[in-house]
């Protein structure tokens, strides 16, 4: 997580850095904002490297360890349903309505 939130704020910094530059330079606007994205998007690409890799090998480690964590979620409502004794003896899901028909004393 910590990658992640390294890159996300190298990004905007690098996007800030971009527009007060533009903007020193006289642009304003929509211009300076879609040349600030432009620039600090090429920069990114270049200067963040290391950090897109790092984060991209966080972000995989952390989905392999829920994909995990599902996996043994689902044997273990497999083995439960498969465990002898886990049913009702009658058949029923043991949801079965009381019977109110007759009336009250």
């Amino acid at each position: 997580m910590r990658s992640v939130l390294a890159y996300t704020a190298s990004r905007l910094l690098l996007f800030a850095v971009a527009w007060g530059l533009i903007y020193l330079l006289g642009a304003r606007g929509l211009l300076a904002l879609a040349l600030a994205f432009g620039i600090s998007g090429v920069a990114s690409y270049i200067l963040l490297s290391a950090q897109r890799d790092a984060m991209s090998s966080a972000i995989v480690t952390g989905m392999e360890r829920m994909r995990g964590v599902r996996e043994r979620l689902d044997e273990g409502a497999a083995a439960e349903d498969a465990a002898p004794g886990s049913g009702q003896s009658d058949g029923s899901d043991g949801n079965a309505a009381r019977d109110t028909s007759e009336e009250p004393r």
